[in-house]
């Protein structure tokens, strides 16, 4: 017997319409719309997204120094003396006085005169790694180092842009990323540089234009067969990091033509890896990838060297099961490529990123102080063990 469906179901379940251009137009529309209105409430751009304060204990913590020290210091007038809170004795500092201080006060070891800073890419072959939020807490987390530090966003999605308080898609245009450069219009990227809320950190922005240097970068080696497609962004690079302690390059979730640029013009390497066994599947397939890329980059005389190259685990969530069977697949593939901390699976985390900021971006965490301190020590010592790996290129490196 045929199966028919009755006419009254028919009326109560209309066709669906056809989706074209036009209406995909629509649609994109309506998101922009509805992340501006996000932006508004949420995002605070620049000026009005604000970089933390930081208490007498804290700004004590940074420098490695007691508060009998700063108080020392501020009486003499040599440093910003913040603002006293209260009616105690307790002071706020802004994040440029803070890094002030550090800069002053701190022991850690600065920039010999005459070396370049080092480039660090943080990349990953999946989405949903953390990639981004690692590279902008890198990022912050070098600058509480007293480091000046630049990021690019190498991205189409341009979410480390968003993260400092930009709408990628409505407030950067193609000719304020990589893209002059790519296209040949411009020599270098200083013309891209552009300040942020965050006191020490300059931004090169993303857009969704950077897609087009998919297209524009093979149509290059179509005209000119032994155009170094590889090595666009490098020359550039190396030229901007005599003026940055740090450049931070961000990348898109694939081995595009700009992630390749990226990790051809790089000194280090940062991976975060989430212990899941899709993530763990992706990374042997980006380095089956890359390796095979950069061996056929050495027949053409060209034979990359990196400072360090190291796998960091992140959301990692204990309450997973299949976790710590995954954590073991991690370290016994990467060994001593694995760094030796953990940055945990948590709701702050995840509350940071709808507010687009940051652990690095609370003043005050509202929920369990415990909870918080974890998720930011974590990211302090990722910060302090990749400054070192920095540190230790300058003094013993070329």
């Amino acid at each position: 017997m045929a199966l028919t469906t009755p006419e009254s179901d028919l009326k109560l379940k209309p066709i669906e319409a056809k989706v074209g251009p036009a209406q995909l137009i629509e649609l994109a529309s309506i998101a922009d719309d509805m992340l501006a209105l996000v932006r508004d409430s949420m995002l605070k751009p620049h000026p009005r997204k604000n970089p933390p304060e930081y208490t007498t204990t804290q700004l004590a913590t940074l420098c490695g120094i007691d508060r009998a020290r700063i108080n020392y210091l501020i009486g003499k007038g040599d440093l910003p003396p913040g603002v006293a809170q209260g009616a105690g004795r307790g002071r706020v500092f802004t994040l440029a006085e803070t890094r002030q201080w550090v800069q002053a006060e701190s022991k850690i070891k600065k920039r010999p005169e005459g070396k370049r800073g080092r480039i660090v890419v943080v990349s990953n072959f999946k989405g949903g790694s953390t990639k981004t939020t690692t590279a902008m807490s890198l990022a912050q987390g070098l600058t509480l180092r007293g480091r000046k530090v630049l990021i690019v966003d190498l991205d189409p999605q341009a979410s480390l842009s968003s993260l400092c308080g930009l709408l990628p898609s409505a407030e950067v245009d193609s000719d304020a990323t990589v893209m002059p450069l790519i296209f040949g219009d411009q020599k270098d990227l200083r013309y891209a540089i552009q300040p942020t809320y965050w006191d020490g950190l300059d931004l090169i922005p993303g857009a969704p234009t950077l897609f087009s240097a998919e297209f524009v970068i093979p149509h290059k080696v179509a005209e000119k067969p032994g155009f170094e497609f590889w090595n666009i962004l490098a020359p550039a690079l190396q030229d901007l990091a005599a003026d940055y302690d740090i450049i931070v390059l961000d990348t898109p979730p694939s081995l595009s033509y700009l992630t390749i640029n990226a990790l051809m013009g790089a000194d280090g390497m940062l991976m975060p890896l989430p212990p899941k066994s899709l993530d763990f599947a992706s990374a042997a397939q980006y380095w089956s990838l890359f390796s095979d890329l950069a061996s056929s980059f050495e027949k053409r005389n060209f034979v990359k060297e990196f400072d360090f190259v190291n796998i960091l685990l992140s959301a990692v969530n204990a309450q997973e099961a299949s976790a710590s069977v995954v954590r073991e697949w991690i370290v016994s593939t990467y060994t001593a490529k694995v760094l030796p901390v953990e940055i945990p699976f948590s709701s702050v985390i995840g509350t940071t990123a709808t507010g687009f900021g940051t652990v690095y971006d609370v003043s005050k965490w509202e929920g369990g102080a415990k909870t918080y301190s974890r998720i930011r020590d974590a990211y302090d010592q990722v910060v302090e063990i990749i400054d070192n790996k920095i540190v230790k290129a300058w003094y013993e490196g070329a």
